[in-house]
């Protein structure tokens, strides 16, 4: 059995354990918690909940630690700070900064010989092994990635940690007239934003400012000031009502070309409808623990990307199995 750690609670730390529920080569040791640990209810019984700062007494009884944290401020000291003592998967979803993420805990990970594999979800993650076969397969086109219409994690929580924000959605929107035209294969050179729109759903508490909120929303870096942004306010109970799911989605297009003259055009196509963001992506989060923990036992450490991963070891079939049922 691989044995699996939680730091974190949430929404993440929830899809993960039913992820693992649904692993039978896996099993839950623990969760760690900044909170009280007494305040936690977890869905596993008998599993201990343990503050973060005792993280380092099971070092010895984790094969794999999944890292539940949010990009915008956990994870660029959480990944590092943990790598110290686990072989560690982390969700990192800010594509700008995903190289120096990957550095800081490369340079970790290496002096303690220990793996970490990060950015790990569906994108980056899965559209990110996508948009590579695309590239490979025909050299010769365009990458077109849409997310939505759904909710975004990452955004929705960075939107949270705004000073005056008690509660926020972020809704991503592909444009239909861009999807469209790339999918007829008309090749259009597309700006970040000509292809989506960004709507976000703010409930304020006693002392948000509206007009500052709205204008720090609008010219947050890496999150929303390359795109046309609305932001509404709305009150508890219609926040409670209408923006209580977490649906989700998107597509990856190749269209390339092949042939001498490049007369023959080709599209590929990827795509995701999630009934659950989170909950796909800690399924993918657990599929890659099964991976880091395989590529442990071979010797492998430092970081890693879903890149660097070899497909059948996301699976707990053998490689006869799936050379049998999937090839």
């Amino acid at each position: 059995m691989i044995r699996i750690g939680i730091v974190g609670y949430g929404n993440l730390g929830r899809g993960v354990e039913c992820a693992i529920k649904n692993s039978p080569d896996m099993e839950l040791v623990a969760v760690f918690t900044r909170r009280d640990p007494k305040s936690v209810s977890i869905l596993t019984k008998g599993v201990p909940v343990v503050h973060s700062d005792l993280a380092e007494e099971w070092k010895d009884k984790i094969d794999v630690m999944i890292l539940c944290g949010g990009s915008a401020t956990d994870l660029p000291s959480m990944t590092p700070k943990f790598v110290e003592m686990f072989n560690v998967i982390d969700s990192f979803d800010t594509h700008a900064k995903i190289p120096t993420h990957f550095a800081n805990v490369d340079e970790v990970a290496k002096r303690k010989h220990h793996l970490a594999l990060i950015a790990v979800g569906w994108d980056p993650g899965m559209f990110s092994i996508n948009r590579l076969y695309g590239n490979a397969i025909l050299p010769q086109g365009k990458d077109y990635t849409f997310w939505g219409k759904g909710v975004s994690q990452g955004h929705s929580d960075a939107v949270r940690r705004i000073a005056g924000v008690k509660n926020a959605k972020q809704y991503t929107v592909p444009v239909k007239e861009a999807l469209d035209a790339v999918r007829a294969g008309l090749d259009p050179e597309l700006s970040t934003r000509q292809k989506h729109t960004r709507e976000c759903f703010v409930v304020l508490d006693k002392n948000g400012d509206a007009t500052a909120i709205e204008n720090e929303i609008k010219t947050m870096p890496n999150y929303f000031a390359d795109y046309d942004t609305t932001v509404h306010f709305i009150s508890e109970e219609e926040f409670a009502k209408n923006h209580s799911g977490m649906a989700h989605g998107g597509f990856v297009i190749r269209s390339g070309k092949s042939g001498v003259s490049l007369e023959n055009s080709h599209i590929i196509e990827y795509s995701l409808k999630l009934d659950s963001n989170p909950e796909f992506t800690t399924s993918v989060l657990v599929a890659y623990a099964r991976a880091a923990y395989k590529m442990t036992k071979e010797g492998a450490y430092g970081c890693k990307t879903v890149l660097d991963v070899p497909p059948a070891y996301l699976s707990e079939k053998s490689g006869e199995e799936l050379r049998a049922s999937l090839l």
